[in-house]
């Protein structure tokens, strides 16, 4: 087995390697004057099973890019088996046709990295479930619930004040399965999204009163829901809100408008790399996701099972 990574998060897949003790493969991501991508694998991989690490977030075209042609090279070096670990699969959001004439991206990438020649994807918390039915091979989806619950159970001290939040309708899955874990209430806030980027909340659906809300989403962009989010359950009495989120993309002032909100804390996982992110950032704090990820690693290679990890 051996372990590549783009140069979109090397600070997880480092982190990976390290739980796997295996050392990462040395590989070159680099670009001619005009910004064409070239990758060049420096270590023989003939026959080998291959796991790419690569998440495709800001510059998502970039690294989308990056991650195509390492695949292409890796098949061309004959690799037996590649997987491509995307720990944020961007474009995600893209998942069906919101109005006339407008694609569904997310099929669109998924196409993109099965003719490069992926063998299997292994990818964490997609925005839809049925993105894993995009793609034409293999595909395990991980959830980052066991990273996430094992951090409040550490940082919360009396969990029976406890109330999860979903910050929308589309999220209540996500928030039951962890309030079920953690044996909290739940709550979901009914909004109504105005834009792409833009929501009012309606109101909240559950008493929060005299409660330390977690609100749990996948992805945090601008930062609006959930501040807005914040803002209402405060208004309804809660004692304190955090949130909680798998993808921290955190663009447009995003940093800004989380520390001036009415949030305790964010905590987001390393599947971007937050390190820029972190320093604008007060109230941001970071959560890893490397040993989640290096054991679903090792399980596929062993050939065994990977949904036994959320068992």
């Amino acid at each position: 087995m051996k372990l590549i990574s783009g140069n979109a998060n090397q600070t997880l897949a480092k982190a990976i390697a390290e739980h796997l003790d295996l050392p990462l493969a040395e590989a070159e991501f680099r670009r001619f004057k005009d910004n064409e991508i070239f990758v060049e694998i420096k270590e023989n991989v003939r026959g080998e099973d291959v796991f790419i690490i690569q998440s495709t977030s800001y510059p998502a075209n970039d690294h989308l890019m990056e991650l195509l042609i390492g695949i292409d090279a890796l098949k061309r070096a004959s690799a037996r088996r590649i997987t491509a670990v995307i720990p944020y699969y961007g474009y995600g959001r893209q998942d069906r046709k919101v109005g006339g004439r407008t694609p569904i991206s997310a099929k669109l990438v998924a196409n993109l990295v099965v003719t490069a020649g992926a063998d299997r994807v292994l990818t964490l918390e997609l925005h839809a479930g049925q993105i894993q039915g995009f793609f034409d091979i293999p595909t395990d989806n991980l959830f980052s619930t066991p990273v996430l619950e094992k951090d409040i159970r550490e940082h919360c001290k009396d969990t029976t004040k406890l109330m999860i939040v979903s910050p929308d309708v589309g999220g209540v899955v996500r928030a039951r399965a962890l309030a079920n874990k953690l044996g909290a209430d739940l709550a979901i806030v009914d909004k109504r999204r105005e834009k792409a980027g833009v929501s009012e909340v309606m109101h909240i659906i559950g008493d929060v009163e005299g409660r330390d809300c977690i609100l749990i989403d996948d992805i945090v962009d601008s930062g609006g829901t959930l501040c807005n989010a914040a803002d209402a359950l405060i208004a309804k009495g809660a004692t304190s809100v955090s949130a909680y989120i798998t993808h921290g993309v955190l663009s447009n002032g995003a940093a800004k408008r989380v520390d001036e909100s009415k949030l305790k804390e964010m905590v987001v996982t390393n599947s971007i790399d937050a390190a820029t992110r972190t320093e604008k950032c007060k109230k941001l704090r970071v959560v890893s996701v490397a040993e989640l990820m290096g054991n679903a690693i090792s399980r596929i290679a062993n050939e065994q099972s990977v949904s036994s990890l959320f068992e």
